[in-house]
C-alpha cells in the first residue's frame, strides 16, 4: 500500500476506534452509580482505615473531615489510624490529635516484611486491628470527605448489593501537568470499561478501584485473603477488587465526586514520582504497555496531526476525542474547558510517563516515598 493509503486506513480505524471509546463512555455517564448525600444507612459496625507516612501536611485535615463525617455514621465508628514508620514527625501530630476524640485510634506500624509493599502492608495491620464485620473504608490522607461521605457511601454499597465500590474522589489539578495528567485517570476507566458490565462480571479483568476511597463488606475482604492477596502488587486497589472478584464477589468504581476530594499530586516533579512508580504494571507486561500506549496514540495523536494539513477525517476524530474527555470530566466532577481541548497532548504527556516507568522499572530505579519497589513486585 502507498503512503497515502496507509494513512487513510489510519485515519479511518482511528475514527472508529474513538466514536467507539465516545459511544462508551456516554453509555457509562448514564450508567455510573454515586453515592447519595440524602441516603440513610443501618447502624452496622464501621472501621474507617487510614495508611499513613510522612503525612504531616494532610493528617490534620484529613482527621477533622472524617471526625465530621464520623459523626453522622448511625452505628459504632472507629477510626483506626496507622502511621508507617513515618520520619517527619507525623507519629508525634496523630497522638495528639487521637486525644482530642477517642474515637481515633492510633497504630503504630511494623517494618515491611520481605515480598511487600508499605501501603499494603500497612493496610493490612489495619484490617486486622478492625472489627471482622460490617464494613471496612480504606482512605488516604490526601483525601477529603465530606460530612456524608461515609453515610452515603455505606448506603450505596448495601443498595447495590455489591461488596466493594470504590467511590472516585474528584481529583484536583492546578498546575499544567496536573491538569494535563489527572483527568486521564477518570478518563481511562470511561472511556474503555463497561461499567454495568463490570459490576455483574466476575473476570477480574474487568476491574477499576481507587486505594483513595475504597468501600468493602469486611466478610468480603476477609474472605478475598484481604491485603495480603496483593502484597506485591504497585496497584493494590485494583489488585484487591480483582481478589474479591476471584472469591465470588462483586465491585465496580463509582463516582465520588460529590462526597470526597483529593489533590494527589503537586506539580511536574510529584506527578512524575507518583506515575513513574507504578505506570510500569498498568498494563500487564511489556507488549501491552506498547499495545495501550500505541493504540492510545493512534486514536487520540494522529487525528490532530492529520487535522493540522487540512484532513477533514483527522478533525473528526480528534473531535471524537475531545468530547469523550469532555463527558468524562463532566460526569466526574472534573474541569471540561478548556483541558478537554488539549487531549491529544495529555496522551503525549501519558506516554512520556509511561516510557519513563518502564525504563525506571528495567534499571531498578523505582521508589516511593523513600522505599525502592523491589524486583518482586507486580
Amino acid at each position: 500500500m502507498r503512503s497515502a493509503e496507509v494513512r487513510r486506513v489510519a485515519l479511518r480505524a482511528a475514527s472508529v476506534g474513538a466514536a467507539a471509546s465516545l459511544a462508551l463512555t456516554l453509555d457509562n455517564a448514564r450508567r455510573i452509580r454515586r453515592p447519595d448525600p440524602t441516603a440513610i444507612a443501618n447502624p452496622e459496625p464501621l472501621n474507617v482505615l487510614l495508611p499513613v507516612r510522612d503525612e504531616m501536611d494532610e493528617i490534620a485535615g484529613c482527621l477533622t473531615a472524617l471526625r465530621a463525617a464520623a459523626d453522622r455514621w448511625p452505628g459504632r465508628i472507629r477510626l483506626l489510624v496507622l502511621d508507617d514508620e513515618s520520619t517527619d514527625g507525623t507519629g508525634r501530630l496523630l497522638d495528639e490529635l487521637a486525644r482530642t476524640d477517642e474515637r481515633i485510634e492510633v497504630l503504630h506500624g511494623t517494618p515491611t516484611p520481605s515480598g511487600w509493599l508499605g501501603k499494603s502492608w500497612a493496610c493490612e495491620q489495619l484490617s486486622h486491628n478492625a472489627d471482622h464485620d460490617g464494613v471496612l473504608v480504606f482512605v488516604d490522607a490526601d483525601v477529603r470527605l465530606a460530612p456524608d461521605a461515609l453515610v452515603a457511601s455505606v448506603a450505596l454499597l448495601r443498595t447495590s448489593g455489591l461488596d466493594l465500590i470504590s467511590p472516585y474522589p474528584r481529583q484536583h489539578a492546578t498546575g499544567p501537568a496536573e491538569r494535563l495528567v489527572q483527568p486521564l485517570v477518570q478518563w481511562s476507566w470511561m472511556s474503555t470499561l463497561p461499567l454495568g458490565l463490570a459490576e455483574r462480571s466476575a473476570r477480574p479483568s474487568m476491574s477499576a478501584a481507587n486505594g483513595q476511597l475504597l468501600v468493602v463488606d469486611a466478610a468480603a475482604y476477609h474472605r478475598a485473603g484481604g491485603h495480603a492477596a496483593v502484597r506485591a502488587d504497585v496497584l493494590e486497589d485494583i489488585a484487591l477488587l480483582r481478589a474479591v472478584k476471584r472469591s465470588g464477589g462483586r465491585g465496580v468504581a463509582a463516582d465520588g465526586s460529590a462526597v470526597a476530594d483529593c489533590h494527589m499530586y503537586h506539580g511536574w516533579r510529584e506527578v512524575r514520582a507518583g506515575y513513574r512508580k507504578s505506570l510500569w504494571s498498568a498494563f500487564g507486561s511489556l507488549p501491552g504497555t506498547v499495545a495501550v500506549v500505541a493504540l492510545l496514540n493512534l486514536l487520540y495523536v494522529v487525528p490532530p496531526l492529520a487535522a493540522l494539513r487540512g484532513s477533514r477525517a483527522g478533525v473528526l476524530g480528534y473531535l471524537l476525542g475531545v468530547t469523550s474527555r469532555a463527558v468524562s470530566a463532566r460526569s466526574t466532577g472534573g474541569r471540561v474547558w478548556p483541558d478537554a481541548l488539549v487531549h491529544p497532548m495529555s496522551i503525549l504527556a501519558f506516554t512520556a510517563l509511561t516510557v519513563d516507568s518502564v525504563l525506571a522499572r528495567r534499571t531498578g530505579r523505582l521508589s516511593w516515598k523513600g522505599r525502592a519497589i523491589s524486583e518482586t513486585t507486580r
